[in-house]
């Protein structure tokens, strides 16, 4: 039975479809094998479009972590035909308006804070509080260099289906018996990374697996040497959450050879702005992609 959140999380899409505040996705695909892991590439047009919105003609620079025009934010007065609704008493879903695939929400915050400032219980509230009902994948992109393309402090969720991104294939390569809360690497992985064991995914408690998520955050925080600087905010890094794991990384930089790689990429899904970028991916080798934006293990 389709759960209320997801009724109204359709009825938006469908609505904002219906009036061009959202476009239907476009996408083709392949499928590359990489270390016996799979990895979708897909081309996705509504990306281009995300980054001619980013790239204004006429404006030279950029700002950290965020568009190029600093006065322009699109989570604190969220768009209507785009707003689902509140999530907890923090943060509100938002349909992503350059969606990766259908029902792509943002979990903003309600109040401004840093993109790069840590993770609170809270944002794994928001997190959990969609996952237990729902599954499918939370992700946050920590800056710039680990693909997020805006300052106002987000996570995001991506619903569960064979096309998307998720911790499914790498998780069966972690050991089985692994503890709730012990932090290990992946022998596929060729980066510094964590992967944990939390409580996420569906019919968990909410509470409960917002303090299992924080909980191997800041673990995984220590162990990558992720600590805040004077201002308050982490390096650039990735995290992935859903099906019982969570997968920490930090971040080098944005693009592999144009190719702009963020935390869904780590999740098995690469998206390209250009059908051409698939041959960058298929020459280089996913796993060797990944690796060149990430940090040395």
């Amino acid at each position: 039975m389709e759960s209320t959140f997801m009724r109204a999380v359709r009825d938006r899409t469908d609505a904002a479809i219906a009036s061009g505040d959202l476009q239907p996705i476009q996408a083709d695909q392949v499928v590359l094998q990489d270390r016996g892991l799979s990895f979708i590439v897909r081309w996705v047009a509504a990306l281009a479009a995300k980054d001619a919105a980013r790239n204004p003609v006429g404006v030279a620079t950029t700002l950290p972590g965020g568009p190029r025009d600093p006065s322009f934010n699109p989570f604190l007065n969220p768009d209507p035909a785009l707003l689902v609704g509140p999530v907890g008493d923090h943060h509100v879903a938002i349909l992503n308006k350059f969606p990766v695939c259908l029902h792509h929400l943002v979990l903003a915050r309600r109040v401004f804070a840093e993109q790069c400032s840590p993770l609170e219980q809270v944002d794994f509230q928001a997190l959990s509080a969609v996952l237990s009902v729902e599954g499918g994948l939370g992700f946050y992109n920590g800056g710039a260099a680990a693909g997020a393309s805006q300052r106002h402090k987000h996570v995001q969720w991506i619903p569960a289906s064979d096309q998307n991104a998720s911790l499914r294939a790498l998780g069966a390569g972690m050991p089985a018996d692994l503890p709730q809360g012990a932090i290990a690497r992946h022998p596929a992985l060729p980066l510094a990374h964590c992967f944990a064991r939390v409580a996420a995914g569906l019919g968990e408690d909410v509470q409960a697996s917002a303090r299992s998520m924080l909980t191997a955050f800041n673990q995984a925080c220590i162990a990558l040497g992720l600590r805040p600087d004077a201002d308050g905010l982490l390096p650039p890094c990735n995290l992935l959450a859903g099906d019982g794991w969570m997968l920490v990384l930090p971040r080098s930089q944005e693009h592999f050879q144009g190719v702009s790689l963020n935390a869904l990429s780590f999740g098995g899904t690469i998206y390209v702005r250009d059908p051409a970028q698939i041959d960058a991916i298929r020459a280089a080798g996913p796993l060797q992609a990944l690796a060149s934006v990430g940090v040395p293990a």
